[in-house]
């Protein structure tokens, strides 16, 4: 399983909004049918294989093209780990088993992303 985080941005537009820009690839990765989430920052992806990915990647890439932008800057991290298979939300999980054995609860608020990440990783599987 190979899990990334891509944040892709026009550089030099008139404007200051890059939302416009970021929902045609937003559009790319929903029509892949990979599993994904959004962030604040950039965009968490789960995929087969490194070819999928990047083949992704690269559509998300030219995307911006196409919506207008003259230079486009891609950013790609990549976890390829391949002893054992672990999803981005085993990665969360994890971390947060770890806080909760030193006894670092998280606050109540925090609680509340776990149901809508739950709720969300349902609707993608739907």
């Amino acid at each position: 399983m190979v899990i990334a985080q891509v944040s892709t941005s026009p550089l030099g537009t008139s404007s200051t909004s890059l939302s416009g820009y970021v929902a045609e690839a937003v559009k790319i990765i929903r029509s892949s049918r990979l599993n994904f989430t959004i962030t604040p920052m950039g965009t968490v992806i789960e995929a087969g294989s490194l070819k999928d990915l990047f083949e992704v990647i690269e559509k998300c890439h030219e995307s911006l093209f196409r919506a207008g932008a003259k230079r486009v800057y891609t950013v790609l991290l990549i976890d390829d780990r391949r002893d054992v298979e672990r999803t981005m939300y085993d990665k969360v999980k994890s971390l947060e088993e770890k806080l909760k054995s030193q006894g670092s609860e998280p606050p109540k608020e925090e609680n509340a992303c776990d149901s809508r990440r739950q709720a969300y990783q349902e609707h993608i599987r739907a």
